[in-house]
């Protein structure tokens, strides 16, 4: 956002944005399209399968 209370929230909390779109809308605006980048992720987090549940061979341990 390029509001000047959103970079002084995320100064505070020392972090970065998840997006970074430009809006000046307001009304939580970004926060509503970043939700489902957030529910995707914790989906893909919660429910992906171990490289043994997989049957992944071979893993190459030092990259």
């Amino acid at each position: 956002s390029g509001e000047q209370g959103h970079d002084k929230m995320l100064q505070w909390f020392d972090a970065k944005p998840l997006l970074n779109l430009n809006m000046r809308l307001g009304e939580g605006t970004g926060a509503a399209l970043c939700l489902p980048l957030i529910q995707s992720a914790l989906a893909f987090y919660n429910e992906m399968a171990s490289f043994e549940q997989a049957n992944v061979v071979n893993v190459v341990s030092d990259i």
